[in-house]
């Protein structure tokens, strides 16, 4: 692992550079999860062995330090991603992000402009209103999330067999966990969706084929992105099917 200081939350964060050739790839993991634990099995696959691969821990998850200053919200961790980002890499990158990953994904490659090659997103968050799991923390208040909540959904993850899901969140700082759900919920304008629209790189939207139908992510075609199914997998593709989810990202970043 390697430490970034953050000057603007006055923390480290910590990610793997991953030696390799091509453009970087970037990794920005969702709600809840660590890069660290999510993409070693991915970057390592036929399709992507041998790129340059720089996997993020997001304040407050993972290896990363948890400062209980820092807000937590979407364009923070962009704002924070995105000067990582200027620091290690000279040249353009290309940046994948999963779910709640993807908003940050976004905003980063918003601010970052023409440094970013290839945009590539799993399942993201477009709109306000968060997802299952982003709607019930943020309907706790923090204090609640922090006391109770937070046990309490490790415990239902476990239970339903989402082990490893269960085990990074486990590891999250749960006030870091839930203002960021509170932060998914209330959106940004524009829209993170709009955002999407009005970027003009290539970008690439994967869904699940267990996810399907997904209507959120009709219309996108619109928006100059295309859409990909990643077989064999729902919205935890990395664990689901590593090869497949590799061979998508592959594929969109050349």
């Amino acid at each position: 692992m390697k430490a970034f200081w953050a000057k603007m939350a006055s923390a480290n964060i910590l990610y793997q550079d991953i030696p390799g050739a091509g453009t970087p790839l970037a990794f920005i993991h969702g709600l809840g999860c660590a890069s660290s634990c999510d993409y070693p099995r991915v970057i390592a696959d036929t399709a992507l062995a041998g790129r340059r691969a720089i996997l993020v821990d997001l304040l407050g998850s993972g290896f990363s330090e948890r400062p209980s200053a820092f807000c937590y919200s979407i364009e923070g961790h962009a704002r924070l991603v995105a000067a990582l980002i200027g620091s290690v890499c000279e040249g353009p990158v290309s940046i994948f992000g999963h779910s709640m990953g993807g908003a940050v994904a976004i905003t980063t490659a918003a601010l970052l402009g023409a440094k970013v090659e290839a945009l590539v997103l799993s399942e993201p968050n477009l709109e306000p209103g968060g997802g299952v799991f982003s709607k019930a923390i943020a309907d706790m208040s923090e204090a609640e999330f922090v006391a109770r909540g937070h046990a309490a959904t490790v415990a239902a993850a476990r239970a339903a067999g989402n082990t490893v899901w269960a085990a990074s969140l486990a590891v999250s700082a749960p006030f870091a966990v839930h203002r960021e759900a509170a932060s998914l919920v209330a959106g940004c304008k524009p829209t993170w969706r709009n955002m999407l629209a009005g970027l003009t790189i290539p970008k690439t939207v994967l869904v699940g084929e267990r996810s399907l139908p997904s209507p959120e992510f009709d219309g996108l075609a619109d928006a100059g992105c295309d859409v990909a199914i990643v077989p064999e997998a729902g919205h935890s593709m990395a664990w689901d099917n590593p090869g497949g989810l590799a061979d998508a990202i592959g594929e969109a970043t050349g």
